[in-house]
């Protein structure tokens, strides 16, 4: 049976005014007529998977009251993972996991930042040198706690590629255990204080990230438009005018906190539906913080972002995830390779209530007994008219035109 929603996912759902997909839907094929730069084979099924989510398209599955004979429907998910609808689900899913399985210690919130100078190689190298960054960010923490505390600490890394108005900005969220197991004893030792050397942790990054770099260069792996490697090494040089840019917060008493606080940065789309204020025509209105202007309580302003969807579909699908790749990775002692000693989790596993309180499909408003499953129904007409549209890019005369 596929994956299929609730009717209702919790107080935060009753709020959202605007769907994303009806905004594609009024104007997607519009676009794909018009001159643009390339839709990529991702960005297309991404778009398609989003617009027939909970729809007849996917089919959907009903489940009856035995005693009172009320029926619920319940539409599949599309589960794709550019799908604002979908990705809130999965990241509730994700952080109630997740809970069980860190260390009885505090973590913190650390991101680390790219250069934008950096974006033009990122955009040529894909995955080769997202990956680079997963890694040398989570290398630079694990080395430091190993050197400076004598332990292996565990991380979580999300990686980002959108900033607050969607345009590029390449980071990774980390949760970091502010302790570990010590080298040793096998003990588990937490770091005491907040105190890091953020000059020490910059430096250590840039070096590692830089190394990587170089070394695809000398390779040739990397692509680039270098005239020589005199050239290349003076544009390394260029970007090291200013420090590399990496961000800790205080730490969390406990792993519950830390994963609610961060849950909204793991498996969620790029643009949340609750923060669209508006869709007017052919422009779409969306809340953003402005981080470069702060309020008397030293808290980012927040502003209104208004785009035509010529400006907007561009700027929201060079974020559909590359084919395959791994947006959340796991490192040192939350590898999935690592077994830490259940005496040493995360035993405070309570359901958060703010985020789960949700009406279930399967339970009967009136006689409050769990319903059974009856029957699963798919439109025909409709799946056979739109399912291509779904999986099959070749489906969109201009689409393959665009690509000749």
């Amino acid at each position: 049976m596929s994956e299929c929603a609730h009717k209702k996912f919790g107080v935060r759902e009753e709020e959202k005014k605007f769907r994303l997909a009806d905004f594609f839907n009024a104007h997607w094929e519009t676009y794909l007529n018009e001159e643009h730069k390339p839709v990529t084979i991702e960005q297309y099924r991404a778009v398609s998977a989003m617009r027939v989510c909970r729809t007849a398209v996917l089919g959907a599955d009903y489940y009856v009251c035995d005693d009172c004979g009320d029926v619920t429907e319940v539409f599949h998910n599309c589960r794709n993972r550019f799908c604002p609808t979908c990705s809130w689900g999965d990241t509730m899913k994700w952080a109630e996991k997740m809970k069980s399985q860190m260390m009885d210690l505090e973590h913190r919130h650390a991101t680390f930042t790219l250069p934008h100078a950096l974006i033009p190689l990122i955009k040529r190298n894909g995955k080769d040198l997202l990956n680079v960054l997963m890694r040398t960010s989570a290398d630079t923490l694990k080395d430091w706690a190993k050197h400076k505390h004598n332990i292996k600490i565990g991380i979580i890394s999300v990686l980002h590629t959108y900033g607050e108005t969607k345009d590029n900005h390449i980071h990774a969220h980390m949760i970091v255990s502010w302790g570990g197991i010590e080298n040793g004893t096998g003990k588990l030792k937490p770091i005491k204080g907040e105190y890091v050397r953020y000059d020490f942790l910059k430096n250590k990054f840039r070096c590692k990230f830089e190394d990587c770099l170089v070394a695809m260069y000398d390779s040739g792996k990397l692509k680039h438009d270098f005239r020589d490697r005199i050239a290349f090494l003076s544009f390394l040089k260029s970007i090291n005018t200013t420090k590399w840019i990496i961000n800790l917060e205080p730490p969390m008493p406990n792993p519950s906190a830390v994963i609610r606080y961060i849950g909204r940065y793991s498996k969620r789309a790029c643009l949340s539906e609750y923060k669209i204020t508006e869709i007017d025509g052919a422009y779409i209105s969306f809340r953003y913080k402005d981080y470069k202007t702060i309020d008397q309580d030293k808290k980012p302003v927040e502003r209104i972002l208004r785009l035509h969807y010529e400006k907007f579909f561009p700027r929201l699908l060079q974020h559909v995830p590359l084919r395959y790749f791994r947006l959340v990775r796991y490192y040192g002692l939350y590898s999935t390779k690592t077994v830490i000693d259940e005496e040493y989790l995360n035993k405070d596993i309570e359901q958060n209530e703010e985020q789960w309180n949700m009406e279930s499909p399967f339970e009967c408003t009136f006689c409050k007994k769990e319903k059974v499953y009856l029957y699963t129904i798919f439109d025909k007409r409709v799946r056979e008219e739109r399912i291509k549209a779904v999986f099959d890019v070749n489906i969109h005369p201009s689409f393959i035109h665009k690509r000749a």
